[in-house]
Parts: structure tokens; sequence; C-alpha cells
């Protein structure tokens, strides 16, 4: 894919740490190791306006689920990506080069799994059902992925993360729910973190 391209709109992921993830930025100090040395978890986009060349990509989802050791050589991740089956073949194929990393532009410094090893489990289209509505969010790939938030962190901390971008407005959120169950990567948890804010990534 050689056309320039863009994808924005809102992100809403959740992981097995407990809040704030220790991985994010947290008054302007880095993050680090997280909470309990493996991290398990699920990530969510909602494109609001996209495009790649001629291909209108707005409307459509992303979704991820994760795992990492921070003990592991290089901590890459295993990830199982997943894409908006209302999609066309084209549409897929864009937002797989993308979200995987395989053509250039801004996500590759926001995007952990594209900047370091990683093992890419598998990628399949499926039903993503995404409400980012602020403070009641939740996401579902069906038969995959389930994620609930209860509310806000109740902390006044300054939190940004790195996956939508440092400069993004976010907050920090707990998740009532997260559930991952698709052979490869299977877990659940309950009043763990969560993230949300808007994302905005581009073609350089």
């Amino acid at each position: 894919m050689t056309e320039r391209w863009r994808v924005a709109g809102t992100y809403l992921e959740s992981c097995n740490c407990e809040p704030i993830c220790p991985c994010r930025t947290i008054d302007g100090m880095r993050g680090g190791r997280s909470t309990h040395g493996i991290c398990e978890g699920a990530l969510s986009w909602q494109i609001v306006d996209g495009q790649a060349g001629e291909l209108d990509l707005s409307g459509l989802a992303v979704a991820m689920a994760t795992r990492y050791s921070d003990d592991e050589d290089g901590s890459p991740w295993s990830f199982v990506l997943y894409l908006d089956e209302r999609g066309e073949t084209e549409q897929l194929e864009a937002l797989e080069k993308i979200w995987t990393g395989r053509v250039d532009g801004e996500q590759l410094e926001h995007f952990p799994w594209a900047w370091k090893a990683s093992d890419l489990l598998g990628v399949q289209p499926a039903e993503i059902e995404i409400d980012h509505t602020p403070r009641r969010q939740w996401f579902r790939v069906k038969n995959a992925i389930t994620v609930r938030i209860s509310g806000p962190y109740s902390g006044d901390e300054t939190v940004t993360c790195v996956i939508p971008g440092h400069a993004q407005p976010g907050e920090e959120v707990v998740a009532e729910e997260l559930k991952v169950a698709n052979g490869q990567l299977q877990f659940e948890y309950e009043g763990v973190c969560g993230y949300a804010a808007n994302f905005d990534y581009r073609s350089t």
C-alpha cells in the first residue's frame, strides 16, 4: 500500500494490570514493568474518519487480544488481530497492513507489536461491536472478547498512553469485565485497568 492514509477515532483498552496501569506515563513519568510481569489485554479502535488512497475506512472497527511477558527477552507481544467483517476485501487488507505495521506511518511510533519482535497469532474478520461513550464504554468481538468499563479511575493523576498517543486526550478507567477466549489466548479478569482516548494515525 503506497497511497497516503489516515485513520482517526476513539480508542479503548483494558489489561490485567491494577489501575493506574504502570505501563502508562503518569504525571509525566514514563511507565515501566506491568503489575504482574505478564500483561494480558484487549484493545479496540473505532474509526470515525479514515481513508487509504481512494478507500473509505470510516465507520470500521479494529480489535486485538494481546499478551506479553516482561521477563521474556524483548517482551515480544503475542496478538490476534480482529478486523471489522463489514469491510470489503480491499478495506480489510488496508487495515491489516496499518495495524500490523507493514506500511509506513505514525502508527509505528505507537504500536509496541510493530516496533519490536512479536508473534502474530492470526488475523480474523469478525463481528465487532463498540460503544465508546465516555465512562460507560464497552466492546465485544463475537465469541472472542468482552470488555466492559464500570467508570473512571478515582485518582487525579494525569495519565497518557503510547498506543493512542501521549498527545491525545484520554482517561484512566476501571474495567468490570475483561474476557478473552479465542483458543490461543484465554483469560478473564474484573476490576482491572483500562484506558480511553482519541487516536489519529497517518502515513508519513
